[in-house]
């Protein structure tokens, strides 16, 4: 069953620069889905609209930012919700509970005159009915104790903490409710190999303790290699390709993809490793056609003039002339 699916999602950012109006498709008709107890990992380069697609997932989309076309849909345990239905107070009572979000840079938004404790009980006291409040202090030990961090984190300020530790507690946070759905953004960013597994770990367990569902956005893909359920290839506000990760791992056909798996290094090999020519074009200014043409080694006359659609291939979908005649407008 899922609990999250889009369709069609395009968010632009509307600009204006010495008079002259611009306008960047960072998200161009996203149609994804996150099913219960799976999670779904969204990976591709820098500036290729991971970070945007996910503020309009979670509802935090503001000037210049806006959703021009499409849908998303919540499917809670009562009904399905399209956020941008819902005004501010009907949002924050599904915020936290229904999907939290852990926002890029995790780690600087803890408030950094207030103990730990009272910040965890801020969320709690927020977003709990009364009766849910009895012992909060006891909940939120249990559930620190639960994902394996230690008790003293609670009466400590952020700035008494490391980088990677005020990262678990920000993940433990969002968390505390028990959403059915986890949006994370870069979680494991500017952390060292070793916090990072740290991090990594903690996810597994928060899925595997509460079997929520998580959609996670990072450009690194041994990330994605370990932690992910499924995967979608993001190119120049597209999804380019998705599948299974143990799939995509083993077969990847979108040229994109296999560049991206291809540069990660192997243990005992030192073949030199080749990432995608060139370099990612602008989102106010794509290629016409197929985006990644310019850097693409197999380029047809079609990649450059007609944009392909997502199509069944091998098990996966692939937006890619390689495999059909897809074409959109």
């Amino acid at each position: 069953m899922e609990v999250l699916k889009t369709h069609d999602i395009k968010a632009y950012y509307h600009t204006m620069l010495f008079g002259v109006k611009r306008t960047v498709k960072a998200v161009d008709g996203v149609t994804l889905s996150v099913n219960e107890n799976e999670i779904l990992g969204i990976a591709g380069e820098s500036g290729c609209g991971k970070s945007t697609l996910l503020k309009v997932l979670v509802g935090l989309v503001k000037p210049p930012l806006n959703v021009v076309g499409g849908e998303v849909v919540y499917k809670t345990s009562e009904k399905e919700v399209n956020p941008y239905s819902l005004n501010r107070d009907e949002l924050d009572k599904i915020r936290w509970k229904f999907v939290s979000y852990v926002p890029q840079g995790s780690m600087h938004v803890l408030n950094p005159t207030r103990r730990i404790i009272n910040t965890f009980l801020d969320v709690i006291n927020a977003h709990r009915n009364g009766t849910q409040r009895n012992n909060p202090n006891a909940l939120i030990e249990r559930h620190i104790s639960t994902l394996g961090l230690p008790q003293e984190v609670l009466t400590s300020y952020p700035h008494q903490l490391s980088g990677g530790m005020r990262q678990r507690v920000t993940i433990a946070l969002v968390t505390i409710l028990k959403p059915t759905l986890i949006i994370a953004d870069e979680p494991t960013t500017a952390l060292d190999v070793v916090v990072q597994r740290g991090v990594i770990q903690l996810l597994k367990r928060i899925q595997s303790e509460y079997k929520n569902s998580m959609l996670m956005v990072t450009h690194d893909m041994a990330v994605h290699a370990q932690l992910t359920d499924k995967i979608a290839i993001m190119y120049v506000g597209k999804i380019v390709e998705t599948g299974k990760t143990e799939n995509i791992f083993k077969h990847p056909l979108h040229p994109y993809t296999r560049f991206l798996i291809g540069s990660l290094p192997k243990l005992g090999d030192k073949a030199q490793k080749l990432s995608a020519p060139g370099y990612p074009p602008s989102l106010a200014d794509p290629p016409s056609g197929c985006a990644f043409h310019p850097r693409c080694p197999h380029v047809m006359d079609i990649c450059k003039t007609k944009i392909p659609s997502l199509i069944g291939a091998s098990g996966q979908q692939v937006a890619c002339f390689l495999y059909g005649e897809g074409l959109d407008k």
